[in-house]
């Protein structure tokens, strides 16, 4: 990641809660432990990672949860029964502050992002 980035996405960390940071670092160390050779990136006005030069995954914090996107509809579609109780909308998965990271999940959520990027190069 250049510079620019890594201080881009270390600036969007810092301005968030404490807590939400923290959530936040997580869903960034399970995406980096599943995908260790994604690159860091800012866009859109978030952070995300890019995988084989190309756009993957991107967190973000919001007032009432924290997003990762984009899941695609196969996707969403695969993971329907453990999504069931999450919030999603046009490929955005929302995981609710108030109740605990499903670290598995997001897990393999990324996975099947990886193997999506991985077909399509």
């Amino acid at each position: 990641m250049s510079g620019d980035q890594a201080k881009r996405v270390e600036a969007y960390l810092a301005a968030c809660p404490k807590d939400v940071r923290q959530r936040l670092q997580q869903v960034r160390g399970l995406i980096l432990g599943v995908a260790p050779d994604a690159l860091e990136w800012f866009s859109y006005g978030i952070p995300g990672f890019r995988l084989d030069g190309r756009p993957f995954v991107w967190y973000a914090a919001f007032t009432h949860h924290v997003s990762l996107y984009p899941m695609t509809t196969a996707i969403r579609t695969a993971f329907a029964r453990e999504l069931e109780g999450l919030e999603t909308s046009k490929g955005t998965i929302r995981f609710p502050l108030e109740r605990p990271l499903p670290v598995t999940l997001i897990k393999r959520l990324v996975k099947a992002r990886v193997a999506e990027i991985k077909a399509a190069a």
